[in-house]
């Protein structure tokens, strides 16, 4: 089956940048390196094409309700214009995907969902409607997504007209916007740790604004660095440390989940559940460790596995997040990862390995 390409793909081509598949299209893996253009998000400017992301729109006056329903965050008591970050569970608190859904009114929001799930999102969120007053409508052929991340973000953004101050556009905040005669949605959002925004455009007006972005001195950016960045500053990936046999409370986002709120999808299941893995932050002054490598207490017994693993730009050191069984956490938590023939002792992290600078 031949690979989808976002509205921006000649431009990566024409860049030079190294092409692979990813979610069923043909996306920019990097175009200088890993290194430089991790760098650039976090000391000046850097811009993703993500617009291989999904989009889903819910109107009507049970809008906010419905979307409240569905996930278990709290959306329901998230302010006007504000976003909401949320894993998306099935009855039984296993996780569908996680997403982020935007408040653009009280009686219009928009859910962003990973690629990779973006059927099967829809045909979950679109089979629970029944009782809500909505019109849900599946948009995410309409719309290229650019993340323009790092401490230069809203300079740039502002040099070129697409955010002012009058905007008031704070962290994890969306608004519908009217620029260059065209109605767009930007959030101060991002999956860097940087400071940043997300904006939602037409396909044509996505590549005058990529060009204007990289006039402004904005480096393309690949899906590798994204990942390292994303990794370095410890947030959860899907298919990675959330996937179908897990819940919220297994990869430590127990904080998303509102028990308080009177009902919504897995409150039951969730409700006085105990996670059956921990998640662990784990570092190695030598060798890199990857997706897949075992994670092994002193005594060289395997008690989980590596979730994801790199090398950190930042730190300059291999990097991991894993999945321990709850019941064989060692309390003096000391780990080793195998690597090949070899098990290494690995530093154990209590927070993320770098700290983002989001406002």
């Amino acid at each position: 089956m031949s690979l989808l390409k976002t509205s921006l793909h000649q431009k990566h081509v024409e860049l030079g940048a190294k092409m692979a598949a990813f979610a069923g299209y043909d996306m920019p893996l990097q175009y200088s390196s890993v290194k430089e253009e991790s760098i650039a998000v976090r000391n000046s400017i850097g811009v993703f094409d993500v617009s291989h992301m999904g989009e889903f729109f819910v109107t009507g006056k049970d809008a906010v309700a419905f979307v409240d329903y569905i996930i278990t965050n709290d959306f329901a008591g998230a302010e006007l214009e504000k976003a909401v970050y949320s894993p998306l569970c099935r009855e039984d608190g296993t996780v569908i995907d996680d997403l982020i859904a935007y408040k653009l009114g009280s009686e219009k929001v928009l859910i962003c969902v990973n690629a990779a799930n973006i059927e099967k999102d829809w045909s979950w969120i679109s089979s629970h409607t029944q009782g809500f007053e909505i019109e849900l409508v599946n948009k995410s052929n309409d719309y290229s997504l650019l993340a323009v991340q790092g401490p230069k973000a809203q300079e740039v953004l502002k040099s070129i007209e697409i955010i002012n101050d009058s905007d008031e556009l704070v962290y994890y905040s969306a608004k519908e916007l009217t620029r260059m005669n065209e109605q767009i949605i930007v959030a101060r959002t991002g999956y860097t740790g940087e400071d940043g925004f997300e904006v939602f455009t037409s396909h044509e007006m996505a590549q005058t604004l990529w060009q204007k972005l990289l006039d402004a001195g904005a480096t393309p950016c690949g899906l590798a660095s994204r990942d390292v960045l994303r990794l370095e500053v410890c947030y959860p990936l899907y298919g990675h440390e959330l996937n179908d046999e897990l819940t919220p409370l297994d990869a430590s986002l127990k904080w998303t989940v509102k028990g308080a709120k009177e009902k919504f999808i897995g409150k039951e299941a969730l409700e006085g559940a105990v996670s059956k893995k921990r998640l662990v932050k784990l570092s190695l002054d030598k060798g890199i460790p990857r997706e897949g490598y075992n994670i092994l207490n002193m005594s060289d017994e395997v008690i989980g596995v590596v979730t994801s693993g790199t090398m950190s730009v930042e730190l300059s050191k291999g990097i991991a997040l894993g999945l321990v069984d709850r019941d064989k956490f060692p309390e003096d938590k000391k780990f080793k990862i195998n690597i090949r023939k070899n098990n290494i002792e690995a530093n154990y992290h209590a927070k993320a390995f770098v700290t983002g600078g989001h406002k």
